[in-house]
């Protein structure tokens, strides 16, 4: 596969877009491949808006990795709560451009940003592992309570309920809907506003704001683990 992730500067926003031709699975490539562009974004001291390609956000783990199982599988679902912690305690405002569905991991993606813009249509975003037989992880369930409304909270996490755009923003899974083809030039446009705050303000504040969240997902993290490695037969 070449590289699924494209990165792009300009005026103090790196545009970092997945596109691995499918369904953006959150593979273990992808997940190097984000991890390297958000390094990039770094080095620019940029804010990120972060996309997929057209129709579809991210729909979540590389199945055909989950089911074969084994250490290759934990890896990938470990990696994926990494990223989205990554995500969570950037130094810099990330955008999320929610191009289409966002699905499990790519809903926990989406949610881990600081402001999203969803593209209008019949997409689907929301976390369906009840509705597929899985247990929800601790680390999702923790994401989840931290941005979504309470009522939706519990919607959203025991019975699978998926939303589409207009609804997700009442749910909390998006800040802001917009025509599809207006998604990353608005995601960019809230970008370019918050290049404008000061950034060390910011970097504190968020540390400040997300601590209760990231001391609780660390926790969840570490009890996940047991739980991927049951769920993919690792010893």
């Amino acid at each position: 596969m070449e590289n699924p992730v494209a990165y792009a500067f300009q005026d103090g926003v790196a545009t970092i877009t997945m596109d691995d031709g499918k369904a953006n699975a959150v593979s273990s490539a992808m997940q190097e491949a984000l991890n390297a562009a958000l390094e990039e974004a770094l080095a620019d001291k940029a804010v990120v808006v972060l996309g997929g390609r057209a129709g579809t956000f991210c729909a979540g783990f590389h199945l055909p990795t989950l089911m074969a199982g084994g250490p290759d599988a934990v890896k990938m679902l470990a990696g994926g709560f990494e990223l989205a912690r990554r995500i969570l305690t950037f130094p810099r405002p990330v955008v999320i451009a929610c191009s289409g569905h966002a699905l499990a991991m790519g809903a926990f993606l989406l949610l881990s940003g600081d402001f999203s813009v969803g593209a209008a249509g019949a997409f689907k975003i929301g976390a369906n592992e009840v509705a597929i037989g899985l247990s929800m992880p601790h680390a999702a369930v923790e994401i989840c309570r931290a941005r979504l409304a309470p009522a939706h909270f519990l919607r959203a996490m025991m019975t699978s309920e998926i939303y589409r755009p207009e609804e997700a923003v009442a749910a909390g899974f998006l800040d802001r809907v917009v025509p599809e083809a207006e998604v990353l030039s608005e995601a960019r446009a809230v970008a370019a506003r918050f290049t404008q705050l000061n950034m060390n303000a910011y970097r504190e504040t968020k540390q400040r704001v997300r601590a209760p969240l990231l001391a609780a997902l660390n926790g969840a993290m570490e009890a996940d683990q047991a739980v991927f490695r049951q769920l993919c037969k690792v010893a």
